[in-house]
């Protein structure tokens, strides 16, 4: 008897944290997720505290080399609303929950084989974070995905590259 369950929360700097659980003890689970944020320099928020700052999210990657007009065409034409080219070649599809199967069954329908498919959820606004707050921020984000009932965890941390270098 497995329960779906979303925390939500803050984490080091103010970063909202989203936490997915698949669980069939939600005492335990919940327990072991407020652990997790006290221990690491968080808070558990209350349900809808983080959530509106998040939407789910279909995205579609190609490899570098894919043919990026026919992927825009049959994309677009589907319902995805928007493809991005990334600086080292690959291309990214962006949907709506509704338009995710459609646009893959489009673009699989126009021989174009995506390298990854999944549906996450994109932070709409981001927290910029100094390595002090990086450093909590990462180890506060590996406690919660190495809980064995944590299926995602999502944030709107955004740690800049020089910051990421010093890790």
């Amino acid at each position: 008897n497995l329960e779906e369950l979303v925390y939500e929360g803050y984490g080091p700097g103010g970063v909202a944290i989203l936490c997915e659980t698949l669980t069939d003890n939600k005492n335990r689970t919940v327990a072991e997720v407020r652990h997790g944020f006290s221990k690491f320099g968080g808070s558990m928020g209350t349900s809808g505290s983080v959530a509106y700052l998040f939407e789910r999210t279909g995205v579609i990657n190609f490899v570098s080399g894919a043919d990026e007009e026919a992927i825009m065409e049959s994309a677009l034409d589907a319902g995805a609303h928007d493809v991005v080219s990334n600086e080292d070649g690959s291309i990214e599809v962006c949907t709506t929950l509704e338009t995710f199967g459609p646009t893959q069954d489009a673009l699989r329908a126009a021989g174009l084989e995506p390298e990854r498919a999944e549906m996450t959820m994109i932070a709409s606004t981001e927290v910029e974070l100094d390595l002090d707050g990086a450093e909590k921020m990462l180890k506060l984000v590996e406690h919660l995905e190495d809980l064995d009932d944590v299926q995602n965890v999502y944030s709107n941390a955004n740690i800049s590259d020089e910051i990421a270098e010093q890790l």
